[in-house]
């Protein structure tokens, strides 16, 4: 609760501006990790209700309920959310910047749908193409609260390198040609997260609260899924599967909350696309271990999609390269 609701403070006494950086990208691994458990935990749940979107449903919907009680069930967090709605009042804040959540809406669905065909690890490198490109555009743009981001050699080359760690990741499967086209959609998916990232990260510095900005994240995607939700129950049908006995399947939404809530506190200190690379490097070392101890239906990683992954944590430590001054 309190850490959801406090600043992340920029100055820390004793620290220093490289050692406050180095902090944020360790959390930031440690966060992308929790998001390798996320995929795991709702892929195996849309398995279970055999429909992709009605488990992002339900995990967004959990973390929003969570959400929901923790700052409307207390006197800051329900602060916060009034200055949240005076800077949309007054243009500080606009509108569209609080979308963020539908692209996270979407990751979510894809979780559902691709990860029990392409496992976890497949998944997470497919969505860092997307995510590693979208940074840089995203930094460049100067749309996340750290403002304009030079685009330096060595980031654009850490970016590059994940392009060949995607092909090598999906390498595995050259007999499988319909779940190497599955693996466009979390490609897609990718491309949105950046944003997200960046977006969030102005609610936060608008609101003054992680917790307001995480609640607007999950109430905008849980929106937008209830919508296609809708849509593919009119198309297909009720899902015919049915909910699962075991908790640790309903966790997806409360790591969504701490993926978001720490995101949104970071990007002002990494930048988009470092802190995106950061999280990537997580996931993928959690993707590849969770597929090689706790594989789903999918099969576990090969010799090429190990490859990808090792290609991709390069990428990650190419671009966090501070450019020497002259």
């Amino acid at each position: 609760m309190s850490l959801l609701n406090t600043r992340f403070t920029a100055k820390t006494p004793g620290t220093t501006p490289g050692l406050r950086r180095a902090g944020a990208v360790g959390l930031a691994l440690v966060s992308g990790g929790a998001v390798a458990v996320q995929s795991r935990i709702n892929g195996e749940l849309g398995v279970r209700l055999h429909d992709g979107i009605a488990a992002a449903v339900v995990s967004f919907g959990i973390g929003l309920v969570t959400l929901a009680a923790l700052a409307f069930g207390s006197p800051a967090g329900r602060r916060h959310l009034g200055v949240f709605r005076s800077a949309l009042r007054d243009g500080s804040l606009r509108p569209w910047q609080c979308l963020g959540g539908a692209c996270g809406a979407f990751m979510v669905a894809n979780q559902g749908l691709t990860v029990g065909r392409l496992g976890v690890a497949i998944f997470t490198v497919a969505v860092v193409a997307g995510q590693s490109a979208s940074s840089l555009v995203v930094d460049r743009a100067g749309i996340g609260p750290a403002g304009r981001q030079r685009v330096t050699a060595a980031r654009l080359a850490g970016a590059a390198l994940t392009v060949p760690a995607v092909f090598l990741a999906v390498g595995d499967r050259p007999d499988d040609p319909a779940g190497l086209a599955l693996a466009l959609l979390p490609l897609l998916a990718g491309l949105g997260l950046a944003w997200q990232q960046a977006v969030n990260g102005r609610v936060r510095a608008a609101a003054g609260s992680v917790l307001t900005a995480t609640l607007v994240n999950f109430a905008v995607g849980t929106a937008a899924l209830l919508v296609a939700f809708a849509v593919s129950t009119a198309v297909r049908g009720w899902p015919t599967g049915g909910l699962p006995g075991e908790p640790w399947l309903y966790l997806g939404g409360p790591i969504g909350i701490l993926f978001i809530a720490v995101a949104a506190a970071l990007v002002r200190f990494t930048g988009v696309l470092l802190l995106s690379l950061a999280t990537i490097a997580g996931q993928v070392v959690g993707a590849v271990l969770i597929d090689l101890f706790a594989p789903g239906n999918a099969s576990s990683p090969g010799p090429f999609t190990l490859l990808g992954a090792l290609l991709t944590l390069t990428a990650v430590l190419v671009a966090s390269r501070r450019p020497r001054s002259g």
